[in-house]
């Protein structure tokens, strides 16, 4: 089974632009196509697939605009023509057009040393060194293993004096791959000789030599330990065709690889943008309220969220930036920051902080100007699938995770995507963050743009309505007295009083579902209705929404359902009360937005009206229907 890379998008379907002249596929439809797969985690066959493409567009002479030319050779003690399709792919991701040339089996130690070599005229500049754990310590025990080892090393080091020195190559040496088998077991290293006790030595020993040399480990040891080493080599391949790494694992070895060049070159990500409600704490500060968000210590939530402000605050003391993207009241959001006494994460540990009610792409935009770097350098982490397919398809060069349920496992997965791999550690990058503070401090805010539009019709939203019943009254009493931000009134409900409105006749009490391509959101909008002076009169005593949802225009799909119930039932008019509260600002203009014509404002309240005759403008990409017809 192929090694899953869990923090990218698995799709199973895959449409490439036909490679055909005919086809017009320009160099900027080329780059548009490479961002895009670089968010995706391929299956084995879809490599190939994707190679295919990519190859017959070279022939054609087309390369995309932002990747950079590279030259990798792949020098090795056995088969490795099964890598070369996955590093070509997965350099689209690292944003490079990589050339790669493989040696002979077995010739590396001819190819590096003879100046006429075909490598010597390739002149790569990358070379990775692919030595099978045989090859380097040997298949038996070894009464003297000490004396192996210093002669594989000194083999090396020659290797690489010339490769560094001669070549001017970045040298990335492959760690020796843990496969084999143990003679005493837990005390393996009481048989210092056996092959097994060797690879671990060898590949200690190897971590002080390279940082002696300037060369960089590809820790394949340390990925095995943690896949398994079943994921990484089939005893049969090795048999039959002498492939230690296996072809279902050649996607993930090409990312470790990437990853190093990337470092090198510095194109690592710079920056972690943070959501917060249910990314850095458990629930939604603006309807939980400080006291009610899970952080700290005492409970499982709590402490799972702790732990991942703990690996991001880590990151931060390494030189990563930090800056906050969150759809949210911005008081309500650094309150948290400031005040709250289990946060490990301060106000002073983020150089951006974006919280407002605009789409993520905006804000996004906003806070690599304000800090000064380009988008490709910005890692986004969010909960909300649809804010991460939203970046990904609008902004394609930034990097966004695909984030696990359970806030226990945030970190590995941020870890395992390797965003921000690094060969060296300066004094300079511990002083990043305060460097693009000040930065920050002086950049003026804009304002840019983002087309929804295409994006929101892509997510086949279905918005299903109905009345609610006595199946729905326990989650609409829950989200009428939990719900505090989009709440146009903030009033609350018994369980008794909702029960009792949804009997009345005279009222029209709705609830809302939204699913999309992603799954189901759930309920996410509740509307109470109550005749006011007249029965032609219907007057919106509650209208609250989950936050979760905004910037898809769903509102709008809401009032459309409202207006054609209270239509049928004789109503001429609606009347919308806004009563603003320390929370609920959001909302101000919600009325205004959907048409409705103000009619008084006091000092605790807005009225509005609109006439059930006046056609609702079309919610655009969602689509409307009663839950019964809904199919589910």
């Amino acid at each position: 089974m192929a090694t899953r890379l869990e923090w990218l998008v698995r799709d199973e379907t895959l449409v490439l632009p036909a490679p055909a002249p005919a086809s017009g596929l320009s160099s900027a439809d080329f780059t548009a196509v490479a961002q895009q797969l670089a968010h995706r985690d391929f299956s084995f066959t879809q490599i190939f697939k994707v190679d295919r493409w990519l190859q017959a567009l070279r022939l054609q002479g087309r390369a995309p605009e932002h990747m950079r030319p590279l030259r990798i050779a792949v020098l090795g003690s056995a088969t490795l023509d099964h890598l070369v399709p996955a590093l070509r792919v997965v350099g689209l991701r690292h944003g490079f057009n990589i050339d790669i040339q493989v040696g002979d089996y077995g010739q590396y130690l001819a190819d590096v040393m003879d100046r006429n070599s075909p490598l010597h005229a390739f002149a790569p500049d990358v070379v990775v060194l692919a030595l099978d754990a045989a090859h380097l310590v040997g298949e038996t025990v070894q009464p003297d293993g000490g004396r192996v080892l210093d002669e594989t090393f000194a083999r090396l080091r020659a290797l690489w004096c010339v490769l560094v020195g001669e070549l001017g190559a970045q040298v990335i040496q492959q760690a020796a791959l843990p496969r084999m088998p143990a003679l005493l077991g837990n005390n393996e290293h009481r048989l210092g000789g056996s092959p097994a006790a060797l690879v671990q030595t060898f590949n200690a020993r190897l971590r002080n030599e390279a940082d002696a040399a300037g060369v960089d480990v590809l820790a394949i040891d340390t990925q095995v330990m943690r896949d398994g080493l079943s994921a990484w080599h089939d005893p049969v391949l090795w048999l039959k065709a002498r492939q230690e790494v296996s072809p279902a694992a050649a996607q993930h070895y090409a990312e470790l690889t990437c990853r190093l060049v990337s470092a090198r070159r510095g194109r690592s990500a710079k920056c972690l943008v943070l959501d917060l409600d249910n990314t850095l704490w458990g629930g939604v500060i603006g309807d939980d309220g400080l006291d009610g968000i899970a952080i700290g210590q005492g409970s499982p939530e709590g402490e799972a969220f702790l732990g991942f402000q703990r690996y991001v605050l880590s990151l931060m003391e390494r030189g990563v930036i930090l800056a906050i993207c969150s759809k949210n009241d911005a008081a309500n959001a650094r309150a948290a920051f400031e005040r709250h006494p289990d946060m490990l994460l301060r106000s002073d540990h983020i150089t951006a902080f974006l919280a407002n009610w605009d789409d993520k792409p905006t804000n996004l935009r906003r806070i690599a100007d304000q800090i000064g770097i380009g988008l490709d350098a910005l890692v986004f982490v969010d909960d909300n699938p649809f804010e991460r397919e939203l970046v990904r398809q609008t902004l394609p060069m930034v990097r966004v995770p695909e984030m696990p349920e359970d806030a226990a496992l945030f970190a590995d997965r941020l870890a395992s995507a390797g965003y921000f791999e690094a060969v060296a550690l300066t004094s300079e990058d511990a002083a990043r963050t305060q460097l693009y503070a000040a930065n920050a401090a002086r950049a003026r805010l804009r304002d840019e743009a983002t087309d929804l539009a295409g994006y929101l019709a892509s997510l086949d939203m279905v918005l299903e309505w109905q009345r609610v019943d006595r199946s729905g009254l326990a989650r609409a009493t829950q989200l009428a007295n939990k719900t505090n931000q989009f709440n146009l009134t903030t009033r609350r409900y018994s369980e008794a009083e909702m029960a009792a409105l949804i009997v009345d006749p005279a009222a029209c009490v709705l609830q809302f579902r939204l699913r999309d391509r992603y799954g189901d959101n759930g309920v996410i909008a509740l509307i109470v209705a109550m005749p006011a002076q007249t029965p032609a009169t219907l007057e919106i005593q509650a209208w609250l929404m989950s936050c979760r949802v905004l910037g898809r225009d769903v509102e709008r799909a809401c009032l459309a359902v409202l207006v054609d119930q209270a239509a049928a039932a004789g109503v001429t008019e609606l009347q919308g009360v806004f009563r603003p509260t320390a929370r609920n600002d959001m909302v101000r203009d919600h009325y205004a937005r959907l048409g409705f014509t103000a009619v008084y404002e006091g000092g605790d309240e807005m009225r509005w009206r609109l006439s059930t005759a006046t056609p609702v403008a079309s919610p655009g990409a969602v689509r409307v229907v009663p839950q019964a017809a809904a199919g589910v």
